[in-house]
């Protein structure tokens, strides 16, 4: 087993969250007609998805890598695409797209714009595999269709961090929850203040297979959690790093921001630009 690398920062607190967006819950209307009929063959009864705008960032220099980012729940794709625009990363093509507007057991069935379905944060809470798989093909048919030479990967806040370790874990695999083939050799993965769904039994699944256990541990996943947290608390960041380490997800870096609660500051962004720029060999990014 591999260690896991932990880096402590303590940033000058920059509570930005007019600009960014990012407090929890925000909740948005959708309004595109991006559907989405569960996709992956599923052998129970089917939902019907209906997924909303998304928005894509061009890169301004070379494109040599292309990331899916997935925003938190109640949000939309708009507020990322206009921070990820600003960043020193021009050889990267943003896709930020909008989740579906459905009932959140989190929010008491109230529905708003989530990636599947909540409730409770751990490991004994059911999993909506479902909505999972869902918005995993959703979002590897965005990256399906990426020139070849283009690196690919899927960074997220929040629950869109949560989809976004979930998106690693059936490339790993090889598969999505209901068995059906994952298609995307995924670069990159970066989770910000999120948490591992569907974590129980994740060690066993990866360490019977040869290629799960080679692909896990060559997969590049950054993970960063504010300590004073107070939406997704700091302990779920550090047992999703050490679920995703036991289970063989070795080329993991976790980060802890002191002093932060569930937003985004810029040295955290920052240190996104450097481990992007390091793991995927952008040129002239800064």
């Amino acid at each position: 087993m591999g260690p896991i690398q932990y880096i402590s920062i303590t940033p000058k607190i920059c509570k930005d969250v007019q600009e960014l967006k990012l407090f929890f819950p925000f909740i948005h209307k959708v309004s595109s007609n991006v559907f989405f009929n569960d996709f992956v063959g599923s052998r129970t009864a089917r939902r019907t998805f209906e997924f909303g705008r998304t928005y894509v960032v061009r890169p301004k220099g070379k494109h040599q890598a292309t990331i899916v980012w997935l925003h938190g729940l109640g949000d939309n794709g708009s507020s990322w695409s206009q921070l990820l625009e600003s960043l020193p990363l021009p050889n990267i093509k943003w896709i930020c797209p909008t989740a579906p507007t459905r009932p959140v057991a989190l929010l008491g069935g109230f529905p708003c714009t989530a990636w599947f379905d909540a409730g409770e944060l751990s490991e004994d809470g059911p999993d909506d595999w479902e909505g999972l798989d869902a918005s995993a093909a959703h979002i590897a048919n965005f990256l399906s269709t990426e020139p070849p030479d283009v690196k690919v990967g899927i960074g997220g806040f929040s629950m869109g961090a949560a989809m976004a370790l979930y998106s690693a874990t059936a490339c790993a695999l090889g598969r999505y929850g209901n068995g059906n083939p994952y298609p995307i050799n995924l670069r990159a993965v970066v989770g910000l203040s999120g948490w591992l769904p569907c974590s129980r039994g994740l060690r066993n699944k990866i360490q019977v297979s040869h290629e799960a256990a080679r692909r896990a541990a060559s997969l590049p996943i950054l993970l960063s959690h504010g300590t004073c947290d107070e939406v997704v608390p700091y302990k779920f960041g550090e047992k999703s790093a050490h679920s995703l380490n036991i289970a063989g997800f070795w080329n993991l870096t976790f980060k802890n921001y002191e002093g932060i609660g569930h937003y985004t500051v810029p040295k955290e962004m920052d240190e996104v630009c450097s481990w992007l720029t390091t793991r995927l060999g952008l040129e002239g990014s800064r």
